[in-house]
């Protein structure tokens, strides 16, 4: 009941921040209102996509327009890493590699102790919540991609889903945060402004720096809607998966039905409370699950890998003898 009470609500958090960027880019692009009635309307109409992903399962919806997608959000990083300030972004990316290593073991224990009562503003809107935003996407990132990754070794498994993509995300951080931070140095931007005044439209500001702007604006539009897309569909059939006593294949209706519960959470959060009703429902719902995931590092964990060094161990040392046991053929045939 945790893992699907904090799928439901880390994805409706997610479809509820990346709307408000999609309202916000099409308010850019085509002078369309940023209202909640319109931001409640693209809710739906990106729900109606995701539940027709769904329905068409995991072997063709939701694989196409996840390698659609990633090939779409890789050309975009190449695009801007080529257009944009190149030596400064590969400078940052090796940079800010050491900057992670060296300040995440300090930033792991910050509280904010040394700020006086009040604190800086910063830690509770920001990284508690990003924190439980996280956790909250647990359960159902780490079923799918354990279900993706059946059958690979536990090397393949650090490497390709641990080291490579965070590698790829402190370079997708670094081409685009980069550049951000770049034309704020260089004053060709004032992407800091864009940011204080409605965070949702900082993405549009900057690429008005390079161009084609518009049509650079409506592939980020793109690419934010389909990875909801897509990230809804995993979410769905993990949940799926959870309330259907474990089976791989769910009924089409259900799937539909956790489909558009997602989007009815996300609507009935911005309608409530907007920004902070999202922040609330990842918080809320990814600390509890937080005394599950450690109860499983040891549980799943540790125990799955003695289980699998027992067998690796001990059981594969006994094969050759038990292959020199001579067993008659009569007693074969009766068995």
């Amino acid at each position: 009941m945790l893992s699907v009470l904090a799928t439901l609500f880390g994805l409706a958090t997610s479809l509820g921040l990346e709307v408000k960027q999609v309202s916000s880019g099409l308010n850019y692009l085509f002078g369309l209102p940023a209202s909640t009635e319109f931001t409640v309307l693209l809710i739906a109409v990106i729900t109606f996509f995701a539940v027709m992903s769904i329905a068409t399962g995991l072997d063709k919806g939701l694989k196409m327009l996840s390698m659609v997608n990633m090939y779409t959000a890789g050309l975009f990083m190449l695009f801007l890493l080529v257009v944009g300030p190149t030596v400064y972004i590969l400078k940052a990316f090796t940079q800010n590699i050491g900057f992670y290593i060296q300040n995440l073991p300090q930033l792991s224990f910050w509280v904010e102790t040394f700020y006086g009562a009040e604190g800086s503003n910063w830690q509770n809107p920001w990284t508690i919540f990003y924190w439980g935003w996280w956790i909250s996407w647990s359960p159902f990132v780490g079923m799918f991609i354990a279900r993706i990754s059946k059958g690979r070794t536990v090397r393949e498994f650090i490497l390709v889903v641990m080291v490579f993509p965070t590698l790829l995300s402190f370079l997708w951080m670094s081409s685009f945060g980069g550049s951000a931070l770049w034309l704020q140095i260089t004053g060709a931007a004032d992407v800091a402004a864009a940011v204080s005044k409605d965070v949702s439209t900082a993405l549009f500001v900057m690429l008005e720096s390079f161009p084609p702007t518009k049509i650079t604006s409506f592939i980020g539009v793109i690419l934010v809607t389909v990875f909801f897309v897509t990230s809804s569909d995993s979410g769905s059939l993990v949940v799926d998966h959870l309330t259907s006593g474990g089976k791989l294949d769910s009924p089409v209706p259900q799937r539909i039905f956790w489909g558009v519960m997602e989007g009815v959470c996300a609507a009935a959060l911005l309608m409530g409370g907007g920004l902070v009703a999202l922040q609330s429902a990842s918080i809320g719902t990814g600390l509890p699950f937080t005394i599950v995931l450690l109860v499983m590092c040891y549980y799943s964990l540790y125990r799955g890998l003695q289980e699998e060094y027992y067998h690796a161990t001990v059981i594969e040392k006994m094969q050759p003898e038990v292959h020199k046991i001579k067993i008659p053929v009569d007693s074969v045939e009766r068995t």
